[in-house]
């Protein structure tokens, strides 16, 4: 079973609907059990880091998706279900995610209209499992401010241009986590989410 994770943010009925016709039995769920059952997990989001990780820890979800992580198990972040992967943010003054990867969420420099929001290309070599058969410098679908800035050199890194180049999608073992909206991103984004799909089937075998 894959657990959706609602904390009150994010395009739950998106994501669930498009696992669900990739065959996978998806669920959204605030319960801590059900996330620690899971065999696979997906964090989506959109708003506020901060309000974020308050829900989070009211819900008593930090626990269970810390255990998801470390044990191994698939794992996908999306938009704000990115940053909050990563060890503090900026928004709104400096505040502290799950730190689970190393590094800091910075807002885009001044000068560039944010949010940053629309269609980009992202640029990837094809070592990440979620890029499989999909073009480098395919579009996908963007709506943030902030971005993620990893000090983990071992992080696989998808890239996109907007001002500066950000990491626009991670991959490490069998966590990956983008910043774009696949569930938005129609071909390419429907293909991403199949990859994943395939990685939580393998780790069946």
């Amino acid at each position: 079973m894959l657990a959706i994770v609602d904390y009150g943010r994010g395009n739950l009925g998106s994501v669930e609907k498009s696992f669900r016709r990739l065959g996978l039995d998806a669920v959204v769920t605030q319960d801590p059990q059900v996330v620690r059952d899971a065999e696979a997990v997906v964090l989506p989001g959109d708003g506020a880091f901060h309000d974020a990780m308050q829900n989070l820890n009211r819900l008593g979800l930090v626990g269970p998706l810390r255990e998801v992580l470390e044990g191994g198990r698939p794992f996908l972040g999306i938009c704000l279900g990115y940053q909050l992967l990563f060890s503090e943010s900026e928004e709104f003054g400096h505040g502290k995610g799950l730190d689970l990867i190393p590094g800091v969420v910075r807002r885009f420099p001044k000068g560039l209209k944010v949010p940053h929001m629309g269609w980009n290309r992202v640029a990837h070599s094809g070592d990440l499992t979620i890029f499989d058969g999909i073009p480098d410098g395919a579009y996908f679908y963007f709506v943030h401010s902030y971005y993620p800035e990893p000090l983990d050199g071992t992080l696989q890194v998808a890239t996109c241009q907007y001002g500066i180049t950000f990491p626009a999608a991670i991959g490490r073992g069998s966590l990956f986590a983008t910043q774009f909206h696949p569930e938005k991103s129609q071909r390419w984004g429907l293909r991403l989410l199949e990859n994943f799909a395939a990685v939580v089937r393998d780790q069946r075998t």
